[in-house]
């Protein structure tokens, strides 16, 4: 029996987070995971306009990683569902992107979104909220979570 791979949506956070000292260390031992083959990656065309306005070295990593990501595409149906997201008051329309993310990781049926984004995504009040809306719009529920919580520690 093959093993199946782990498709897990990256957003922007967490490719910044590989510089930023606070979240350095669990956003680069993600990253590793992923170049080992742990974790398919999956990226969006928000993430890469997002990164746009991102230092150099952010946007390099984000390039590293695209030849060998899955990328979603922004269709009507992840439109749909953060449509649906932010009508229910779990987002507002200023969080348009980060209800985007959620959408698009849902639709592509990932396994798990990583973020670091706690405010909006990574949120223990929202998560269920954003889960009730997949359960109900016929999508299966998705794991949201923070690097720290999916990558390997030394035992």
């Amino acid at each position: 029996m093959t093993k199946r791979q782990i498709r897990v949506y990256a957003d922007t956070s967490v490719y910044g987070g590989v510089f930023d000292e606070e979240f350095a260390e669990a956003s680069q031992a993600f990253f590793d995971l992923v170049r080992n083959e742990v974790y398919t990656l999956c990226v969006s065309e928000v993430v890469h306009q997002e990164l746009s306005v991102a230092p150099e070295k952010v946007n390099e990593l984000f390039q590293e990683f695209l030849p060998t990501a899955q990328l979603l595409d922004i269709g009507p149906d992840a439109l749909a569902l953060q449509r649906a997201y932010i009508a229910e008051g779990i987002l507002s329309e200023k969080w348009y992107d980060d209800a985007l993310h959620v959408a698009l990781a849902t639709v592509a049926e990932c396994n798990v979104i990583v973020s670091w984004n706690f405010k909006h995504i990574v949120n223990f009040r929202k998560i269920p909220l954003f889960n009730a809306v997949n359960v109900l719009k016929g999508y299966r529920q998705i794991a949201i979570h923070s690097p720290l919580e999916v990558i390997n520690y030394e035992e």
